[in-house]
């Protein structure tokens, strides 16, 4: 075989790739580049494996992390239920991460459903609109922003247990847990719209005088149509960075608010393994922290690697 005939065969290869590629849908295309990184799949797996834990809790399959499986601060060993060792009280270390992985993965979730939807909506008709309604908005999220976020998301976790007719001092019983998630997910979604809000109307604001936005706006397309089915699709890269950042700003911050005592109520969260652990740890009680640093080191990376590889997939900007 000649040097040109071998030429001629790679520029036919990679020719036909490239008709390949020009032929695929955005989802397509986005599922291709995901899948061609390994890394990214580790992770979509460590994520997958984390949302089965939380389904498999809601379906009550998850071993009851109260009970009792072995002495008082047992070393990790090669049975199950003492894998990651024992706490004070002889239950499973292994247990209580799953219970708290079950909490974390349900606030992320309630957290993104709710900020992501608000902060697209709100931003899409600021910079659509402009005026009066821009001008509130962006007054709206100015005075959250200038607000530290600690405070806010204490104070209205407190006041979402209060209507509630709870004391927010309250100690832990089995009703506690689920409302202090129904406070912390009400708190953190009404916070979490704010960094997307302004992104989205800055994105709007350039996007709603481009010429394919004229174009369908002379054919008789209504607002709704233009902002929904012809912008917002342009920019909706930016919702999937930002709701990987949702999901690991909602853990972080329920970790924080439930180790300072006023977060989730009851053993079942990571924060409370922590805010035990961190006492034990004088102790030589070491395996307690460093199971929960892991559990949450890994459910934490793989947000981040899966949000900037899908960034790279659906940004309309980044084909190639």
């Amino acid at each position: 075989m000649t040097a040109a005939t071998e030429n001629q065969d790679v520029n036919d290869g990679i020719s036909a790739q490239v008709l390949k590629q020009e032929g695929e849908s955005v989802t397509q295309r986005a599922i291709r580049r995901l899948l061609g990184k390994k890394m990214t799949v580790v992770c979509l797996a460590i994520m997958a494996l984390y949302f089965l834990i939380a389904l498999a809790g809601y379906a009550h399959l998850l071993p009851d992390y109260q009970q009792r499986v072995a002495a008082t601060y047992e070393p990790p060993s090669l049975d199950f239920a003492k894998i990651l060792g024992t706490d004070i009280f002889g239950r499973s270390i292994l247990y209580k991460v799953l219970a708290g992985t079950k909490t974390a993965m349900t606030i992320a979730l309630f957290v993104t459903a709710i900020s992501i939807p608000v902060g697209m909506t709100l931003g899409a008709l600021a910079g659509y609109y402009g005026g009066k309604l821009d001008a509130l908005i962006a007054w709206t999220y100015t005075i959250l922003s200038s607000i530290p976020n600690i405070l806010l998301l204490v104070g209205i976790s407190y006041a979402v247990r209060s209507s509630f007719g709870q004391d927010p001092t309250a100690a832990a019983t089995a009703d506690t847990v689920d409302l202090g998630l129904v406070s912390m997910c009400i708190a953190m979604g009404v916070l979490g719209w704010v960094g997307l809000c302004r992104l989205i109307r800055a994105e709007v604001l350039k996007h709603k005088n481009m010429e394919y936005v004229l174009a369908v706006r002379l054919l008789g397309a209504s607002d709704a149509q233009i902002i929904f089915r012809h912008i917002l699709p342009n920019v909706f890269h930016l919702a999937i960075v930002s709701a990987s950042l949702s999901m690991l700003g909602a853990i972080k911050f329920e970790v924080i608010l439930t180790y300072l005592g006023v977060g989730v109520k009851g053993d079942g969260s990571w924060g409370m393994m922590i805010q035990y652990a961190t006492g034990e740890l004088s102790n030589g009680i070491w395996w307690p922290l460093l199971s929960v640093t892991v559990a949450m080191f890994l459910i934490l990376y793989a947000l981040n690697v899966v949000g900037d590889a899908l960034r790279d997939a659906l940004d309309p900007k980044l084909v190639h």
